[in-house]
């Protein structure tokens, strides 16, 4: 399993430069399915790592260590915090390396919102052109199709 480099200088970037590699850091590793369900687990809140690995290895065949090494890669990426009580290792969520995803990720709400808008005004547009052409021509139509469907009642 490649490893994660850390962010150079521990800083996310502010995407002022060519590369901006701070996420990629985290979306490199989010694209590990096991880091992914580390995750999740630890949505509800803080966990020891034997709970972890134990809630792992009831779904996949995982060892320790290889959990521990997904757990590394997590913090290094920021996603992860891990306090020390006794002997134990209690890990979190890291509100700060998930808000610097949903930051970087929210520089493209507004790039798919806008067509998705204009995508929006068009269709109601041709709905509403569509309604229009039916009612002027389609009155006729239905009231003859309405009328057959009279004649036919009757004549049953």
């Amino acid at each position: 399993m490649p490893a994660v480099a850390r962010r150079p200088g521990g800083e996310a970037g502010d995407g002022a430069g060519a590369l901006d590699t701070a996420p990629a850091h985290v979306f490199e590793a989010l694209g590990d399915p096991v880091r992914r369900r580390l995750l999740e687990l630890l949505v509800p809140g803080e966990q020891p790592a034997g709970a972890l690995v134990a809630a792992l290895q009831a779904r996949v065949r995982i060892t320790q260590p290889a959990v521990s090494q997904h757990l590394k890669v997590l913090r290094e990426a920021g996603l992860v915090r891990v306090r020390a009580e006794g002997t134990r290792r209690l890990y979190a969520v890291d509100d700060a390396g998930t808000a610097a995803a949903r930051a970087w990720l929210a520089r493209f709400e507004d790039t798919f919102a806008q067509p998705l808008d204009a995508l929006a005004t068009e269709l109601a547009r041709g709905r509403r052109e569509r309604r229009r052409a039916a009612g002027t021509s389609g009155a006729g139509e239905h009231d003859t199709a309405a009328a057959a469907g009279t004649d036919q009642a009757a004549g049953a």
